[in-house]
């Protein structure tokens, strides 16, 4: 297997490229789905939202477990992934069905757990979502290991025009939260057909049972590290619908998915090819070291002036996008900006676990960051609210997450030292940002013109720090 892997590595795939075409895909995914944010939070309520994000909730848990992690094996496969593909894809499609199954029969005793037994039905309506992705997760990973970017842009626009188009329009009829299940799952079921159509890969339903025991070892530890994660990024709604209600819930999901923006965008850009990168360069530490720096300084770069906007002047970023009845999201998301910092990082550092086969570490690492929010995160919605969710999330992301992960790395032999010069600048420009918004918060109110204000000379005085890196970015191939 190392002597294929040698084989693979020595054809390299324009990363460049495929970065500039996930890029594109997911700025335009993500600037039509925030218009569509800010839409529909003007026509349905905090607690539509709350209701969403309880079948959100479940169906995230049944993703985790969907295909148990064998779609992963088809980027990092050393030997043509044909081979594989017929066995991946009927494990994938079985699981769903069983997961789905799990879901219809456990809805109503889910959403009553939740003390939301409305929710009943849109949780099942949206779990159809894990049979669409059963199917096309095969092919979709093998078009991640091709570096098929400009085909998942059409693809991913094809269910963002779908689901924007449906939603908006149950929306504006008063479907409340079944508007949001019904645009997902058509969206999905669209991007499907176009996936398979362009990329003349339907699914292929085969059997081997030695490459499923094979493919099942290594796919059950990322299962459980998805499973894990899924845990840890929906165990504070879990806490917070039963011990605040749907209303907080509702303002607690707005600030989430505020906070969650630079991983929707510059992670998932970077993750769409980070995983077959780091995979190339697997066997050559040096290469390691190189590729996992540039990816870490290219995340940096935007992540750092986001967070620090989303955390500095929360309020007005709120009220201006969905408006005063959601102004009450502003005091989780000042702290769920630092979590956005850290999820970026781990993110990272997680692909890079990932592609050096070390999933059984993840696991670890995941089951740590799941046990400090259980402990923390209760105390925080019983102290505070959805403020005091909001901080104990951010502190545990900073004070035991980012180390953790931080040495799980060098331990692959990568230098934190040497990871200090890349970042060195985008870190100097954010303390330069930090400094200039809080001068504007102190000389004027939360208002348009404080938001305004702020985000513009905040990024006048990050940018001096940073631009001379732009011929280090134009490195990367």
């Amino acid at each position: 297997m190392g002597q294929a892997a040698n084989r693979v590595t020595t054809t390299k795939p324009p990363i460049r490229k495929a970065l500039r075409m996930s890029l594109l895909n997911t700025v335009v995914g993500k600037l039509g789905t925030f218009v569509t944010g800010i839409v529909l939070a003007r026509l349905l309520t905090p607690h539509d939202f709350g209701v969403y994000a309880i079948a959100f909730v479940a169906l995230i848990a049944l993703l985790s477990l969907n295909e148990l992690g064998v779609s992963l094996a088809i980027v990092r496969w050393p030997g043509d992934p044909e081979r594989i593909r017929p066995t991946v894809t009927t494990i994938s499609v079985v699981t769903s069905v069983f997961v789905y199954a799990m879901c219809w029969f456990g809805a109503p005793v889910f959403a009553a757990a939740m003390e939301v037994p409305e929710a009943t039905g849109v949780v099942r309506v949206l779990c159809v979502g894990a049979l669409v992705d059963g199917l096309t997760s095969p092919v979709a990973q093998l078009m991640n290991r091709e570096f098929k970017q400009g085909l998942r842009l059409f693809v991913d626009l094809s269910n963002l025009l779908v689901t924007t188009g449906l939603t908006v329009s149950l929306a504006a009829t008063g479907h409340g939260a079944w508007s949001l299940a019904w645009g997902q799952i058509a969206g999905n079921a669209v991007s499907s057909l176009v996936l398979f159509s362009l990329s003349r890969k339907w699914p292929k339903l085969g059997f081997d049972p030695k490459l499923a025991r094979e493919l099942i070892a290594f796919g059950l530890p990322l299962a459980g590290a998805s499973l894990l994660m899924m845990a840890m990024w929906n165990v504070d709604k879990v806490f917070t619908g039963p011990m605040l209600g749907a209303i907080a819930l509702g303002l607690y999901l707005q600030a989430f998915n505020l906070a969650s923006w630079p991983v929707n965008v510059f992670s998932v850009v970077v993750r769409r090819v980070s995983l077959a990168a780091f995979a190339r360069v697997q066997e050559n530490p040096a290469e390691r070291q190189a590729v996992f720096a540039k990816m870490a300084m290219l995340l940096a770069i935007p992540t750092l002036p986001v967070c620090t906007v989303l955390g500095l002047l929360a309020l007005p970023v709120v009220t201006t996008l969905y408006g005063q009845p959601w102004a009450g999201s502003a005091v989780a998301l000042q702290f769920l900006a630092l979590l956005g910092v850290v999820r970026v990082a781990s993110e990272l550092a997680y692909d890079f676990l990932v592609a050096l086969g070390r999933s059984r570490t993840t696991l670890w690492l995941q089951a740590g960051w799941l046990v400090a929010l259980l402990v923390c995160l209760p105390i925080g919605a019983w102290l505070g609210g959805i403020e005091g969710v909001g901080i104990a999330h951010a502190a545990v992301a900073l004070l035991v997450v980012l180390p953790a992960y931080a040495m799980a790395v060098a331990r692959t032999g990568i230098s934190v030292r040497a990871l200090a010069a890349p970042l060195a600048r985008p870190v100097l420009g954010a303390v330069c940002m930090v400094l200039v918004i809080l001068v504007i918060r102190w000389c004027t109110e939360p208002s348009v013109l404080q938001l305004l204000l702020g985000g513009a000379l905040g990024l006048l005085a990050y940018l001096p720090a940073v631009w001379p890196l732009r011929k280090t970015l134009g490195a990367l191939k």
